[in-house]
């Protein structure tokens, strides 16, 4: 049976409920962090609380602080367990093309129109998605599997205006590595590769020393 015999709304949903999140019970967790840009290194703790807030200590300066505390955003937004239903129930989805490698694209409709997803092995692994102004284009290469759903390992990111297609930012390189503590998987690092403007950039967030609160 080919996937295209599947409705689309349900092979897009079989791949959505197939991310890890966070069950209900998570308790939080503590880290050290040590975030080096190229030659700079900046090193405190972290704390991401039960409900998904964070805190950060014994960062001094503002601008490692700021991109400590949006990484930490990025890390609990996408465990966040949210149903299908509460997510999705204002989209309607309809099929669009298979590439060579097999990728299927699932096209928005409904509250999402303009959208657009590529599902392989019941995995998410192209998004294009309009976000408050802008146009986000995430492809996964490779993706962890912990056996209660996965997570992207290798991928790319870049940020287009919606109405120009002029690129806002450049194409951003990821790797990500996590460590299970107790029940839950943690991110352990991410390194971020890319260009700022004439210049390599090469970011790692390294999380040591975990524990659940």
């Amino acid at each position: 049976m080919s996937e295209k015999t599947i409705d689309a709304r349900d092979l897009f949903r079989a791949a959505y409920e197939n991310r890890y999140t966070w069950d209900i019970n998570f308790p939080g967790y503590t880290a050290n962090i040590t975030f080096q840009e190229n030659d700079q290194v900046f090193s405190g703790q972290i704390k991401i609380n039960k409900d998904l807030s964070s805190e950060v200590f014994n960062i001094q300066d503002k601008e490692a602080l700021a991109q400590i505390k949006s990484q930490l955003w990025e890390i609990t937004i996408h465990r966040v367990r949210r149903s299908f239903e509460d997510t999705h129930s204002q989209n309607f989805f309809r099929y669009g093309s298979v590439d060579k490698k097999g990728f299927v694209e699932i096209l928005m409709g409904g509250k999402s129109e303009g959208d657009s997803y590529k599902v392989y092995n019941n995995e998410i692994c192209h998004v294009h998605r309009h976000i408050h102004g802008i146009v986000v284009t995430i492809n996964t290469f490779s993706s962890h599997d912990t056996g209660e759903g996965y997570l992207s390992h290798c991928y790319d990111s870049i940020y287009h205006d919606p109405k120009t297609g002029q690129v806002k930012t450049e194409k951003r390189d990821f790797e990500d590595s996590y460590h299970k503590v107790g029940n839950y998987y943690i991110l352990s690092n991410r390194i971020i590769k890319g260009q700022e403007k004439e210049n390599s950039l090469i970011k790692n967030f390294s999380f040591s020393c975990i524990e659940l609160l």
